[in-house]
């Protein structure tokens, strides 16, 4: 029986009930003081929280889909995920805002800490230009960037999003980007690129759902034109058009997704790790539209699917078939956007993984692979270098380990049995 069957859910609650009643039956029998009783009271009273607790957490699991599955509970399940193309032809100045390094980070990893060989996590704080928002944030500068033979070379660029509230050393330290970034460069799997990672609350404790807030926080904005005018002003970024990306789980899910549609001409691609596809109203976002019809609208990707021209841009989202409860709104938006050409959409489709940090570390190496693969500056030329010449033409089969023809064909059912994932893309 799995993590989130009811089964087992009913099992814990019916045994939080017998042992509380066999408890109170018990009881007069172990008043004694006697070892034994003793004993006996204590295993009675342990056994009962255990059930209780027991049926407390299934139902907050089920509730909120923190986690798949019992291996996935216990940080056992390890099946990485996979994306497969649902597509058949899918073809420095103050002037930009303040940037400031603040604290330097080593990425520890096989072959030292030398910057030239493992890279290299600064942590900075940006002021938006034109919204003079200010956030903390995290850089990776791959080894390729320290290295004398690449000093005249520039880099796609990628923006990485905690979910809500978040914090960025997550992405860092327990998402571990840029260890994977580094490893997967290294094999020649993905081309070296630079990450950006922080929170998409940048306007703490509110969260603003990556929304330009009438009379508020200017957060799209600043996403969309502030954050990479300070860090291309700062880094040898890739100047061309399609140099950045931008991925996020959760809420940042969410914002990577809108941010790729709303601003084609900026992200090449967006990635939405367990996103939801419209901006939620609770006590921690307050009204972010204030009667804007307009604005609200923007901000629901299905209509803007719906009702706005489709943006040439790349998309892929994530779920799982046990465990996330966006799997079926997951499995709709991919329907919604093959028909909206010239949008692409991929997924990440796993067997069964929850809500929480050892799913998304499932999917990043893929997701990564992808991302990369759909950045200017990322293929070939100057950005090549030995591993870009092997990965030249293959770029779809590496990233989703096989990819579909006009519906995904024999190459989604290969990835799923695989790898517990599958995708798709289309457009």
């Amino acid at each position: 029986m799995g993590l989130t069957s009811d089964k087992v859910l009913a099992l814990a609650v019916l045994s939080g009930v017998l042992l509380f009643a066999g408890t109170v039956w018990l009881w007069p029998r172990l008043a004694r003081r006697t070892w034994r009783a003793v004993l006996g009271r204590v295993g009675l009273l342990f056994a009962t929280q255990l059930a209780v607790f027991a049926a407390v957490g299934l139902v907050a699991n089920q509730s909120f889909g923190f986690y798949g599955s019992w291996a996935d509970l216990f940080g056992r399940e390890n099946g990485q995920g996979v994306v497969v193309d649902h597509s058949a032809d899918d073809p420095a100045d103050d002037a930009d805002g303040v940037l400031r390094v603040v604290g330097d980070r080593r990425v520890t990893q096989a072959g030292g800490t030398r910057p030239e060989a493992t890279g290299r996590v600064q942590e900075i704080r940006i002021v938006g230009r034109t919204t003079r928002i200010a956030t903390p944030a995290y850089v990776y500068l791959p080894p390729e960037y320290f290295q004398e033979r690449h000093r005249g070379r520039t880099f796609p660029a990628a923006v990485v999003l905690t979910g809500y509230p978040g914090t960025a050393e997550a992405l860092v330290d327990k998402l571990r980007y840029p260890r994977t970034a580094l490893d997967l460069a290294r094999a020649g799997r993905m081309r070296p690129m630079i990450l950006v990672m922080l929170r998409p609350t940048v306007a703490p404790p509110r969260d603003t759902e990556c929304v330009d807030v009438p009379g508020g926080p200017q957060t799209e904005t600043f996403f969309a034109k502030d954050l990479p005018q300070a860090v291309s002003a700062h880094y040898r970024v890739h100047r061309g058009p399609g140099s950045w990306g931008i991925v996020g789980n959760s809420t940042g899910g969410y914002c990577a997704l809108k941010l790729a549609l709303h601003h084609p001409d900026v992200y090449a691609a967006g990635a939405g790790l367990s996103a939801y596809y419209d901006a939620p109203s609770d006590p921690t976002t307050g009204d972010l539209f204030q009667g804007d019809e307009e604005r609200k609208n923007r901000a629901d990707l299905w209509w803007y699917l719906e009702n706005m021209p489709a943006p040439d841009t790349s998309l892929l989202v994530t779920s799982s078939k046990s465990g996330e409860t966006n799997y079926k709104d997951t499995l709709k938006f991919i329907e919604r956007v093959k028909d909206r050409k010239p949008t692409r959409i991929s997924s990440i489709i796993l067997e069964s993984g929850g809500h929480n940090f050892n799913t998304w570390r499932r999917e990043i190496p893929a997701t990564l692979r992808w991302l990369g693969e759909r950045l200017e500056g990322a293929r070939g030329g100057q950005a090549g270098g030995q591993a870009d010449g092997r990965a030249d033409g293959r770029a779809d089969g590496r990233a989703g380990g096989s990819e579909g023809g006009p519906a995904g064909g024999p190459a989604g059912g290969s990835a799923n049995g695989s790898a517990n994932g599958s995708a798709r893309e289309g457009g």
